[in-house]
């Protein structure tokens, strides 16, 4: 079964059952819940942040507006 087949029917099913089973199924995953990780304590995400960052700021990388975004996006349906 595809994950996303799983994860349907798990909602599905947490979502009718009785509070009981609902506190169960928590304490089963309250740990790895607890575990997401914060990425602003993440040493690595914030030292790709900074770098990309610097770039846009020195102008190394080309951006578009939101307006080019969307004409692009446009285009490419068409086509």
């Amino acid at each position: 079964m595809a994950a996303t087949a799983i994860r349907d029917r798990l909602y599905d099913y947490i979502r009718y059952a009785d509070e009981k089973k609902v506190k169960a199924i928590y304490t089963m995953v309250e740990d790895k819940i607890n575990e997401q990780i914060n990425l602003w304590d993440d040493k690595d995400f914030l030292k790709e942040i900074d770098m990309r960052l610097n770039e846009y700021e020195s102008g190394n990388v080309q951006t578009s507006t939101w307006e080019e975004v969307k004409q692009k996006a446009k285009l490419a349906k068409k086509g």
